[in-house]
């Protein structure tokens, strides 16, 4: 499939035409938040309290930036373990959000969360955090300050890369690896090198 340009926020129409497996360049504004970020808005939410930053219509990009070199915007931005957020997501896509970004895999909980409230993930190149910064433009901090790297920011990004891990159907890329492997490691379909 060939690479497609997104800007964010997502539309309904762009959310509809993602497929597990297809490559984007994503544009626009996100948040950020890892593990103890999402636990303070999972509190807030069950709490019933106001959450310091609105979700809906978002998409949430699990990061904690490195410290920031003089005269860059921000310093090495590569994604955390996504299943980290995976207990307190469900209660977030319930609020609005319609994009996670990270690596690796998510819970059936999520994936079921995820097509009920028609959502999607994709994942980012672990290892690549030095090149991904080079996509934001802009950062600033919006909530949780006292977190350091892992407060809530507001990046602008510009052509971050990125790969349908899971569309909003709860195709799941991971998933359809293992089938194909499991298919071409039994001999049908051709060898494997």
């Amino acid at each position: 499939m060939a690479e497609r340009r997104i800007q964010l926020p997502l539309s309904a129409e762009d959310l509809a035409g993602l497929r597990a497996g297809e490559s984007v360049l994503l544009n626009g504004p996100l948040l950020t938040g890892r593990d103890a970020a999402h636990k303070r808005l999972f509190a807030a939410v069950q709490a019933g309290n106001e959450l310091p930053v609105e979700l809906k219509g978002e998409t949430i990009y699990y990061v904690g930036p490195c410290p920031t070199m003089p005269g860059r915007i921000i310093g090495s931005a590569g994604p955390t373990t996504s299943s980290r957020m995976d207990s307190y997501t469900p209660a977030l896509l319930k609020l609005g959000l319609k994009g996670m970004v990270g690596k690796g895999q998510r819970s059936q909980d999520v994936i079921d969360a995820m097509v009920k409230y028609q959502a999607v993930y994709w994942a980012a190149l672990g290892g690549a955090g030095a090149l991904i910064a080079n996509s934001i433009v802009k950062a600033e901090v919006l909530a949780y300050p006292d977190l350091g790297p892992e407060a809530i920011y507001r990046l602008e990004v510009r052509d971050l890369p990125v790969i349908v891990a899971i569309d909003s159907l709860g195709n799941d890329l991971y998933q359809m690896g293992r089938k194909e492997y499991a298919r071409l490691s039994s001999g049908v379909g051709g060898p494997v090198f």
